[in-house]
């Protein structure tokens, strides 16, 4: 299979609410896969929403603030979990229909959130990429990644990964993306602004390879409309009072060829963005930049990967205690 058709879901999130947002992922990802989509790619958090009030709520940063902290509550009790049995309809699609689906959302293990974005695939279960380091305010919310879920999913006609907005500007993140054979790679952000889309095309054009950058969608209406689907909260709703009644995020999504061009792209509006990739272009690529072979040093630079699941404690056997 040497073309394939790839689109990114381009609309706003259900905030909070994540039972609700996992029924409009469904319905919309059926939509694109009725289109012909192989590949189909939602923006950061889509489900549960990217956390802007850490960075519009002015007070929201405050130590002991009860807005702040009743929102991480909320979002505690909605995370999403390994083997969530909320995902069988999003699996059954990606099973019926061949598709591989990208999707961002918070995710608890143990009693920590994580900025995870999650692979669907036909006939396994999804792999899940944490966040490597939440970006500033970020820091408020969730915990860092680790090496085990940098990954790829072997599709059929090639490899297929993702990456989560600032780790776009991570050196050795990217070369050990790189050095996993990505086709195609899904860049996912709140807003694809101007430097995101800077990052998003040198990532196609670094690694050879067709790169979905994925935003999203948000006014400060879908944040108090969210909060009402999870029963509302008063110190909540203070904090969301603090963000101005205005669009928030701002979509601009784009599809991107290896050469750094940008195939189609979207405006602020609710969209399906598709287009068909030729992935013989990434081969076509590599005759004048492959970084991770002849373009590489491995006799001057050496990048180790910790892949091991850093789990703070370990527990010793315990039929020896």
């Amino acid at each position: 299979m040497q073309t394939i058709c790839a689109a990114i879901v381009q609309t706003a999130p259900i905030p909070l609410a994540i039972n609700h947002g996992i029924a409009q992922a469904e319905k919309l990802a059926k939509q694109a896969a009725e289109d012909g989509a192989q590949l189909i790619a939602f923006g950061e958090t889509f489900l549960g929403g990217y956390p802007i009030w850490l960075d519009e709520a002015p007070g929201a940063a405050l130590w002991d603030h009860p807005g702040t902290k009743a929102l991480h509550r909320i979002l505690m009790e909605q995370a999403v979990v390994a083997n969530d049995p909320r995902f069988v309809g999003l699996q059954e699609l990606c099973d019926t229909r061949d598709v591989c689906i990208s999707i961002g959302a918070h995710e608890r293990h143990r009693s920590s959130l994580y900025n995870t974005q999650l692979m669907f695939r036909p006939g396994k279960i999804p792999l899940n990429h944490r966040k490597l380091v939440p970006t500033h305010a970020e820091r408020l919310i969730w915990n860092r990644g680790d090496g085990s879920t940098i990954n790829v999913h072997q599709a059929e006609w090639g490899n297929v990964g993702h990456l989560i907005c600032w780790e776009h500007w991570m050196p050795m993140a990217r070369a050990a993306m790189h050095n996993l054979g990505e086709a195609v790679h899904v860049s996912a952000w709140p807003t694809v602004r101007e430097t995101y889309s800077i990052a998003s095309r040198h990532y196609a054009f670094e690694g050879g390879c067709h790169v979905l950058a994925a935003g999203t969608l948000l006014h400060r209406d879908d944040l108090m409309n969210g909060l009402k689907l999870v029963d509302g909260d008063a110190d909540a709703k203070a904090l969301f009072g603090e963000i101005p009644d205005q669009r928030l995020q701002f979509g601009g999504s784009q599809i991107i060829a290896p050469d750094g061009l940008v195939l189609v792209e979207a405006g602020q509006e609710n969209i399906i963005l598709q287009a068909d990739i030729d992935l013989n272009k990434g081969l076509e690529a590599k005759a004048a930049l492959d970084v991770d072979g002849h373009y590489s040093r491995p006799d001057v630079f050496d990048l180790t990967v910790d892949t091991r699941e850093q789990l703070g404690v370990t527990w010793g056997d315990a039929e020896k205690s």
